[in-house]
């Protein structure tokens, strides 16, 4: 009996130090719903990557001859009214989406970043005006605010991907600059600016590290509204051009045209959306939960 107990307690403590080198393991473990997230993610990314490879038909090659066809063997989520096939338009639509997506989120949230940082450490004047001028800038809806810099710069990849980071800017600033005036306070940049640091040094080698954790988790969120916003802005006209395909696109002209004779051509884009927001959602929801020390318990 000793034995027995003894070899159990072995088999335990074996298993709790293999859970505890595996970290991708116990997150799977302690948040299901994140890891299905992630998984849904880099589903999304194998598809965008590989969309010439997996797609069945081109995306912008027109067939007249079967307009408005059903779903069907041949084609699975059925034709728009050009003839092209409205499955691999969803899947050259996630590279599009992932695109901007990660693009803007990126951008926005790594300037936002930096001038939360730089706000919190020198402070004064400085921290002063930068708050008021990011004050004026979230003061406009994002939507609003990413339709007028489109409309200023034009329509294109490039300038969705600025519109919509420029709203992502003062958010992340928020965040980050919240743990990076608490960061600016303890005793290792104390410590680096007595002997001699300077304060670009500190910034970047001392506490920009320190805050990577709110970063991750704004940069998760964005994602999801950054992929809204893309198929937000192409429903509306102002975002990437035909015949490029995205997801805001397909839905523009089925919504508006064809919705009751194909409602195919709507029902599929608007899950494809719906998805790929709640995946990076959920995933965001996880990281939070992971890197804050006062939610993991």
């Amino acid at each position: 009996m000793a034995s027995d107990a003894v070899l159990e307690t072995t088999r335990l403590s074996r298993r709790s130090g293999l859970a505890g080198r595996h970290p991708l393991a116990r997150f799977i473990r302690k948040y299901p719903m994140g890891a299905v997230g992630a998984f849904l993610i880099a589903a999304m990314l194998l598809v965008g990557i590989f969309a010439g490879v997996v797609a069945p038909y081109d995306p912008v090659a027109n067939d007249f001859a079967a307009m408005f066809q059903r779903p069907s063997r041949a084609h699975w989520f059925g034709t728009d009214a050009f003839g092209r096939d409205v499955l691999s338009r969803i899947l050259f639509g996630a590279r599009t989406a992932l695109l901007v997506g990660f693009g803007s989120s990126f951008l926005g949230a790594s300037v936002g970043a930096v001038i939360g940082v730089v706000s919190a450490y020198f402070g004064g004047r400085l921290d002063l005006w930068l708050q008021r001028l990011l004050d004026i800038v979230m003061a406009f809806p994002i939507i609003i605010l990413a339709m007028a810099v489109v409309a200023l710069l034009g329509t294109g990849t490039v300038n969705l991907i600025l519109a919509i980071a420029l709203s992502f800017v003062p958010r992340a600033e928020r965040v980050v600059r919240a743990s990076a005036l608490a960061v600016r306070e303890m005793v290792y940049v104390e410590a680096a600016r007595a002997i001699g640091a300077g304060p670009w040094r500190i910034i970047f080698r001392h506490m920009s590290p320190n805050v990577a954790a709110p970063y991750l988790v704004m940069l998760t969120a964005f994602l999801g509204q950054a992929i809204l916003l893309e198929a937000s802005l192409s429903f509306l006209g102002l975002g990437v051009a035909e015949p490029t395909p995205a997801w805001g696109l397909m839905l523009r002209g089925a919504a508006v045209d064809f919705v009751q004779r194909a409602p195919w051509m709507a029902i599929f884009p608007g899950l494809a959306i719906s998805v790929a927001v709640l995946a990076f959602n959920v995933l965001g929801d996880a990281l939070r939960d992971a890197l804050d020390p006062r939610l993991r318990a």
